[in-house]
């Protein structure tokens, strides 16, 4: 076999496994965005209820004459 021909088939199976890993580690960003994202959305909820019950905790509260 031609040797410029051997060496361009080992490039383009190289370029086939680097395009392989690239795209399994975009699913996992992906992924991994997407928890992250609902962990945020989750969390954001919770500082609104703590804030809500702090504002009626502090409305309950007397007044300083």
């Amino acid at each position: 076999m031609d040797p410029d021909l051997k060496i361009l088939e080992e490039r383009v199976g190289q370029l086939i496994e680097l395009t392989q890993r690239l795209r399994e580690q975009n699913r996992d960003l992906r992924q991994q965005l997407a928890q992250a994202s609902n962990d945020n959305k989750r969390l954001g909820e919770k500082v609104d209820a703590a804030k809500t019950r702090l504002e009626t905790l502090l409305a309950h509260l007397p007044e300083d004459e």
